[in-house]
């Protein structure tokens, strides 16, 4: 048996689904807006998730905070990616640096990043804007049996809501949650392909690069892994078998984000198939959840369909970090602010339809 032991040591949060009650005067305040009904888009169905978060007709964004976790995959050393593993470390010293795209866009975005060493696999050096708390120098590979053990998950899964909760305390209520991680888009496809119940090829792509012959070889090796492994009727034992530990920490943080009724960027592939995770266990984490874009990843597009997601962008993204999460920040900024800004009918003196 390849199961990890149980019980897992981690309490699942309660979540409170969202009241509705305040719905009908945010609607009206969204209604009598000098605009025609419906005519923001989706900035409207923002503003009204954000003012049922709060509980307020005058919702605001304060203090958003971007959280990149970064750990390594065993299963990487069976060639499932074109890079060797080594860059996930590189990549980590990239943003400690300031020099990574999510850098330039948290920047651009008045967005606080923090970077979490969940488990790469070498030692990294002490900086200001890195948390390092790694469950092990990577994960094993799941070739061989499962990628943690029932112990390091409900580590990793505390580590990702203690991270969420030390934001909380200093007043954050957007954050958005990045990964890397060299082989990661292997374990969303195997977590994808188990939560989704979906055929392999809708959930194997081409990762950061792979050419025909390298996702052959990775869908090869993906199908290998999931005959090696039963199919575990909890999610939580899905992820430890399959998962990596940033995507655990990923997944104990979107719990705790949403018991802290904070709104949550969704990112692309691997984000998403955290919350997959997260959704499973707890379904009305959703609630909490802005959608920020549509992966190029492929299967990103079926997660989406699967949790009724719609994305509020589509820029061919497939590069993680956070990206997508931090290019939607001015959109839920302007939704806030049209709702809190904007004039109604009566306030500016123009005549609404009759």
């Amino acid at each position: 048996m390849t199961t990890p032991a149980m019980p897992f040591d981690f309490s699942i949060p309660t979540i409170d689904p969202l009241e509705r009650a305040l719905q009908p005067e945010l609607q009206l305040a969204i209604d009598r807006k000098t605009k025609p009904p419906g005519s923001l888009g989706q900035l409207e169905r923002v503003a009204l998730q954000l003012g049922l978060i709060q509980q307020s007709v005058a919702p605001v964004v304060r203090r958003p905070a971007m959280i990149v976790f970064a750990g390594d995959h065993g299963i990487a050393h069976a060639g499932v990616s074109p890079y060797p593993q080594a860059v996930t470390a590189q990549m980590v010293l990239n943003f400690l640096a300031g020099g990574a795209a999510i850098n330039a866009f948290c920047r651009l975005n008045d967005m606080m990043l923090e970077v979490v060493n969940a488990g790469v696999a070498s030692e990294l050096p002490s900086h200001r804007q890195l948390v390092d708390m790694p469950i092990a120098l990577g994960t094993r590979s799941f070739l061989d049996g499962p990628a943690m053990s029932g112990a390091q998950l409900a580590q990793a899964m505390a580590a990702g809501a203690a991270r969420v909760e030390h934001h909380a305390r200093h007043g954050t209520n957007v954050i958005g949650f990045g990964e890397m991680g060299i082989a990661n888009t292997s374990s969303a496809a195997c977590l994808m392909q188990r939560l989704c119940g979906l055929p392999l090829e809708v959930c194997v792509g081409r990762g950061t690069g792979l050419d025909d012959a390298g996702l052959a070889r990775k869908r090869e090796i993906l199908a290998r892994a999931l005959v090696r492994h039963p199919m575990a009727a909890d999610p939580l034992e899905t992820l430890a078998v399959f998962g990596g530990f940033e995507i655990a920490m990923m997944t104990g943080a979107y719990l705790a984000a949403a018991r802290s009724r904070m709104l949550i960027l969704v990112d692309g592939f691997i984000a998403t198939a955290a919350l997959l995770v997260a959704q499973a266990v707890a379904p009305a984490v959703l609630d909490y959840c802005v959608f920020s874009h549509a992966s190029d990843e492929t299967g990103h597009r079926a997660m989406l369909e699967r949790l009724h997601a719609r994305p509020l962008l589509a820029l061919d993204l497939r590069l993680g970090e956070g990206t997508g999460a931090a290019l939607a920040l001015p959109l839920v900024r302007a939704a806030a602010a049209f709702l809190g800004e904007m004039a109604t009918f009566d306030a500016a003196g123009v005549s609404d339809r009759a």
